[in-house]
């Protein structure tokens, strides 16, 4: 088997339990920030400590971690990088994700162990930038999103064999180009790239004529008002085979921000889809399972499409919200003498038949007969957050399993 054709699947983590939650449920490696120089200053993201123990985590598995630096520094976020950098070298980081020549500059003497993987930030859109940058030391540059597949062939054709492409496959697409963005700033003071977005691309807007101020117009016949900059979520499930073979060396999943449940899905999909192209002989006409396909209809998203993998991408003309079909029931703890131990999160009822996702596994159906509280008391429903609830089981189930319900 040819180990350079098998594309790494790339899950987010916002937190311990994103991380988990990934790990569990298939990624080959996981990127996270500490709690500066991210940009996703939204997430819980990591602590000092907690970064130690996300590596340990990460390599007991044998799979990698790589820590997101990559805001656009100003002058004043240059101070603290050598001690942050030191520190995720002490600790074993696999890569930083830098989008800066002077971060990059400051990794390379701070942090001598780590790989440097360049950013999408940095807009990587071209053969002789992916070639300059490994030259100055670069393992792996993020391509910008706005790349064909055609382009990403060429890129592949004239840069070294040893530099490795990571392209995103999956998640929220941002109007800018490869995210840099002011009009946060402009219109909040956030900085978007300093990780503070507030998204006003998702806002509803009007025009209005001069003379006319009090009549405000949409910009299309639409009620609800017009979404020019409304962009469609991004779902490349289904050209796995068509990604690796333009020598794509890691799939990335969008999504720090999100749940712990997008998390695992996501993960769970595309290593099944990674996992079905390899035993497919690495086909090039190989599509996923309809369930595979379908997992990704089962978490919040926008209306999918393929971004500019295959010429311009359409634009979401509605409101900026999510689809949301299906709601986390519990998440199992432990399997013990029969029994599961759940975790509840959403309220269920004895006598629901719910959707079990579980690592690795196909999703399933499965019917709660009894259940009991945390004191072993019968309970004809589940209706606090995170109550401890007992439910018999025969077979064991995976610590992480998911039980979910369609809304």
């Amino acid at each position: 088997m040819n180990q350079s054709l098998i594309p790494e699947v790339l899950s987010p983590a916002g937190d311990m339990e994103r991380l988990d939650a990934a790990l569990n449920f298939g990624a080959d490696a996981v990127y996270l920030a500490g709690e500066k120089f991210g940009m996703r200053a939204a997430s819980a993201n990591f602590s000092y400590d907690e970064l130690a123990v996300a590596v340990k985590k990460t390599h007991a598995l044998g799979k990698k971690l790589y820590v997101t630096c990559n805001i656009l520094p100003r002058n004043k976020d240059l101070v603290e990088l050598p001690e942050y950098f030191s520190h995720l070298d002490a600790i074993g980081v696999d890569a930083l994700i830098i989008s800066d020549f002077g971060a990059m500059g400051i990794a390379k003497k701070y942090a001598p162990h780590c790989a440097l993987h360049i950013s999408t930030q940095f807009g990587v859109v071209n053969h002789a930038a992916a070639s300059f940058l490994y030259n100055l030391g670069a393992s792996r540059v993020v391509l910008a999103r706005e790349l064909s597949m055609e382009e990403i062939r060429e890129i592949r054709a004239n840069t070294p064999k040893e530099l490795e492409l990571e392209a995103f496959v999956h998640g929220a697409i941002c109007m800018s180009f490869s995210g840099r963005c002011v009009i946060s700033n402009y219109l909040t003071g956030r900085d978007a790239n300093h990780g503070e977005c507030a998204q006003p691309c998702r806002w509803k807007y009007s025009i209005v004529e001069e003379t006319r101020p009090d009549q405000p117009m949409t910009l299309q016949e639409d009620a609800d008002g017009s979404y020019l900059f409304n962009a469609n979520d991004m779902n490349m499930i289904e050209h796995i085979a068509e990604l690796a073979q333009s020598g794509v060396a890691s799939l990335k999943i969008e999504g720090r921000a999100k749940s712990a449940y997008y998390t695992a899905v996501t993960a769970n999909a595309y290593r099944r889809a990674v996992d079905g192209y390899v035993a497919s002989g690495f086909s090039s006409d190989y599509k996923p399972e309809e369930w595979i396909v379908e997992e990704l209809n089962k978490i919040s998203h926008r209306p999918y499409g393929t971004g500019f993998y295959y010429g311009m991408p359409s634009q979401y003309h509605q409101a900026g919200g999510y689809i949301r079909s299906y709601e986390v029931a519990a998440v199992v703890k432990s399997w013990q003498d029969g029994w599961l131990k759940l975790s509840q999160r959403n309220r269920f009822f004895a006598g629901d038949t719910l959707d079990v996702l579980s690592p690795g596994e196909k999703p399933y159906a499965f019917t709660v007969k009894y259940m009991e509280n945390e004191e072993r008391l019968p309970i004809s429903s589940a209706p606090h957050p995170t109550m401890t609830v007992w439910v018999p089981c025969e077979q064991p189930m995976k610590q992480g399993t998911l039980f979910r319900f369609k809304k």
